[in-house]
């Protein structure tokens, strides 16, 4: 069975978040996981009357039968992750990929510091744009060397495929949209990956 792919076709802001929280209901996914740059990108979903604003999360949390799965592409900030599982109450049901790179604190300084990229380019000061230079340079930290999320590491291409091959739906989550892809969109105002569904 395939899997959906939910990526926006625009700037962002296309409702993704609500559309994959909805699916995940509707379609009783299995697995949705999440891929996009990292919490540079969010997205908002009301349930049971409160508002969750998730930036790391996949938003198919509301089905407490998915499992929530960051994808080996995502930057990852840990605090938000951690603080993100414990305000949805996840804890026991998401994976984390051990190859994710990690921001660090350095990364959000060079981002909000850099007059380039958090004046001329507009970017949220989140640190990915830093961190996947150091990721394309082989140098930035990887989720398997942090002690925290030890216990949340998964391969999450092999838990994904194997919800596939047994005809289980599965779900894969954008963020921002085409016209911010590093490729495709109207650069120099993007962010700082393909964030497509392109290979």
């Amino acid at each position: 069975m395939p899997c959906t792919v939910i990526v926006g076709g625009f700037y962002g802001d296309e409702g993704k978040g609500k559309i994959v929280s909805y699916l995940a209901l509707k379609d009783n996914i299995a697995a949705a996981a999440r891929g996009g740059v990292g919490p540079n990108a969010g997205h908002s979903i009301v349930w049971k009357d409160r508002t969750y604003r998730l930036r790391m999360l996949p938003s198919a949390f509301a089905n407490p039968a998915t499992q929530l799965l960051v994808g080996p592409g995502v930057l990852v900030n840990p605090e938000v992750f951690l603080q993100e599982m414990k305000d949805t109450e996840t804890i026991g049901r998401c994976g984390l990929d051990p190859l994710c790179a990690i921001i660090e604190q350095k990364h959000i300084a060079q981002d909000r510091g850099s007059a380039h990229l958090s004046k001329e380019i507009g970017t949220t000061g989140a640190g990915t744009g830093p961190c996947n230079a150091d990721r394309v340079n082989r140098s930035a930290k990887l989720a398997r060397e942090v002690q925290e999320l030890t216990p949340y590491l998964v391969d999450v291409p092999s838990v994904v495929n194997g919800f596939i091959e047994k005809g289980e739906n599965v779900l894969l989550e954008g963020t921002q949209g085409t016209y911010l892809s590093l490729f495709h969109g109207t650069y120099p105002y993007v962010t700082s990956k393909d964030v497509t569904a392109t290979p």
